[in-house]
């Protein structure tokens, strides 16, 4: 088990939809403990398997929620069943989301209140449960993920127009760029 550099925008990786999962063997193991080691020394609620390099479909997540669901985990082969998106403006107090591998920046979108999230653990056991509110936006964020889509591809056009430009001045947007958590400063000041 050890800790991955995480990719930052720009990386293939992470524009490409992962592949699914085939075989849940000493390898996947290996890879979802890496996984939860750098997402804990990273500070995050949740890291997708693009993120640190490989295009899987698999994502880990902790959270605290009054849903039911483990408050931490590891989903492979996920599929979620989405309530329907406000189109309404975001709010840039209350649905605000991070990135790792969009370090240090913060923008608000809209996302679903509600999904339910099926798929496996590591072991190939089914998954199945509810997610509402930050826990179900965590979900989507990851997910997000494995179709190789970041929030910040998601952004209204008011913060896309912010995005883009924070993206420029911090060089972002080309391969090979990477930040290591626990041994490089922590870009959200956790």
């Amino acid at each position: 088990m050890s800790i991955r550099p995480v990719t930052i925008y720009g990386e293939p990786v992470l524009h490409v939809r992962a592949k699914e999962v085939t075989a849940f063997d000493d390898e996947l193991r290996e890879i979802i403990a890496d996984m939860f080691d750098t997402m804990d020394a990273a500070n995050g609620v949740g890291l997708a398997a693009p993120q640190i390099g490989i295009g899987l479909r698999i994502f880990t997540y902790e959270f605290e929620n009054e849903d039911g669901a483990p408050h931490r985990g590891v989903l492979v082969n996920p599929r979620l069943t989405l309530s329907k998106v406000s189109q309404g403006t975001p709010d840039p107090d209350e649905e605000i989301e991070g990135c790792l591998s969009a370090p240090a920046l913060n923008f608000p979108l809209k996302r679903a209140e509600f999904a339910r999230v099926e798929g496996f653990d590591g072991d190939g056991n089914e998954v199945n449960f509810e997610a509402t509110g930050w826990f179900a936006r965590i979900m989507q964020h990851e997910y997000d993920h494995l179709d190789g889509y970041l929030y910040v591809d998601k952004l209204n056009e008011k913060w896309a127009r912010r995005w883009k430009k924070a993206k420029k001045s911090l060089g972002w947007g080309v391969p090979n760029l990477t930040w290591m958590p626990g041994t490089d400063e922590d870009p959200f000041g956790h």
